[in-house]
């Protein structure tokens, strides 16, 4: 049986914000631990007092990303992990790009997560950084193996920068793999980092899914979030809630550079828009 978003999230209608980590050891632009932990708790705590209801955490412009992180990066993940969970009581979760679902787990373990994201669970597609096969079996296996069962598996269909190998597989079949496969809940984004689920996908998503738990992945906005959360039970949140204008989607993976803080007017305004349009 699935976990709920009650059991992990203290709410059915969760708000998720992001912290995206800067480039971690070893990459050219690596800006120093110090750095990094210092925006993460400034960046927690803006978040919590702005009216999230969870956090998670990823490693977000550690680019190129490879399907899996060096032992050495996870290490400082799971440093970080294990200094934001002292540092509040909000539930904790990662993603671990492209598709760590080990480290995640792993971190998820050591450092008192609740939950984790897994980008190609049941889709297997192919990135600027390599094919990336399903791996729900593995997924599944190895919670089990570590006995948290209870650990929340938010499981992506059809996910940004990507292309689907299956070109002709719909989104509902997404769904229902997803579904069967042990997913907690399913995440729908757009094509790319700010663009929002298209109306048809969330559509046939959420009639696929029934009662299941649906999340946006992307492009959530003050402004969409009354379409968004006709189709969703709860939204991830990250870079609309940066400083600064974005930049050309066309020539950049993040649209915006990995020095932007987190705005708290900008999370205490999507915060109030989120829970006005979830009363409804």
């Amino acid at each position: 049986m699935a976990n709920c978003l009650k059991d992990v999230f203290k709410t059915d209608r969760p708000l998720i914000g992001m912290i995206h980590f800067p480039p971690l050891i070893r990459h050219a632009e690596y800006p120093g631990i110090s750095y990094i932990s210092d925006k993460m708790l400034r960046e927690a705590e803006m978040l919590e007092r702005g009216g999230v209801d969870a956090i998670m955490i990823e490693n977000n412009y550690d680019i190129p990303h490879h399907e899996k992180i060096e032992a050495m990066k996870a290490a400082m993940l799971g440093s970080l992990a294990q200094l934001l969970r002292s540092a509040t009581k909000l539930p904790l979760g990662i993603d671990v790009l492209w598709n760590d679902y080990e480290s995640a787990l792993s971190i998820c373990e050591s450092a008192g997560l609740s939950f984790f994201r897994v980008a190609a669970f049941v889709d297997t597609v192919k990135t600027d950084y390599g094919i990336m096969g399903a791996k729900s079996n593995d997924v599944v296996e190895l919670r089990h193996d570590l006995g948290r069962d209870d650990l929340f598996i938010m499981a992506d269909i059809q996910v940004k920068h990507s292309e689907m190998v299956d070109k002709n597989k719909s989104i509902e079949k997404s769904a229902l793999e997803a579904m069967a496969a042990g997913a907690d809940a399913l995440i729908i984004t757009g094509k790319w980092t700010g663009d929002a689920p298209q109306t048809a996908d969330l559509e046939e998503a959420r009639k696929a899914a029934g009662k299941f738990p649906i999340l946006i992945g992307s492009g959530a906005t003050s402004g969409n979030l009354p379409t968004l959360l006709d189709y969703a039970d709860g939204i991830i949140v990250g870079t609309a809630l940066k400083e600064g204008t974005s930049l050309d989607k066309e020539k950049e993976v993040n649209l915006k550079p990995y020095k932007a803080e987190l705005s708290f007017a900008k999370i205490k305004e999507f915060s109030e828009a989120f829970r006005k349009f979830s009363k409804r």
